[in-house]
C-alpha cells in the first residue's frame, strides 16, 4: 500500500490554505484562465491579490503619502504660510521697480 503522504506535496511554512467562496460564474472565469494560462488557480489569486494591493497603495490620500516629511524641514519661519501674499507683492514690487 502506498504511503498517502508521498504522493501528496510538501507542506510550505511560508504558506497558510484559505478557503475563498466564489460564485459559479467566477469559478468558471477562473478554471478558464488556469487552463488558458497554464498556472494554477492558486497562482492566478495571488498575482490579482498583489495588483490589488499595489493598487491600493497607490491610492493613499497625499496626506497619508506626505506623513513621513511634514515639519522634517524647517525654514525656521513660523509665518510663511500667512504672509506668502504680502511677499509674493513685494517681490513683484521690486522686480517691476528694477526695470
Amino acid at each position: 500500500m502506498m504511503n498517502i503522504m508521498n504522493t501528496m506535496a510538501k507542506p510550505n511554512f511560508n504558506e497558510v490554505i484559505t478557503t475563498v467562496r466564489l460564485p459559479i460564474g467566477t469559478r468558471n472565469k477562473l478554471l478558464v484562465l488556469s487552463k488558458h494560462k497554464k498556472k494554477t488557480k492558486s497562482e492566478i489569486i495571488i498575482d490579482a491579490l498583489e495588483m490589488y494591493y499595489s493598487k491600493e497603495e497607490t491610492e493613499l490620500d497625499s496626506y497619508v503619502l506626505g506623513l513621513p516629511y511634514f515639519g522634517k524641514y524647517s525654514s525656521a519661519k513660523g509665518d510663511l504660510s500667512t504672509t506668502y501674499k504680502k511677499r509674493i507683492k513685494e517681490k513683484l514690487r521690486a522686480r517691476q521697480n528694477s526695470y
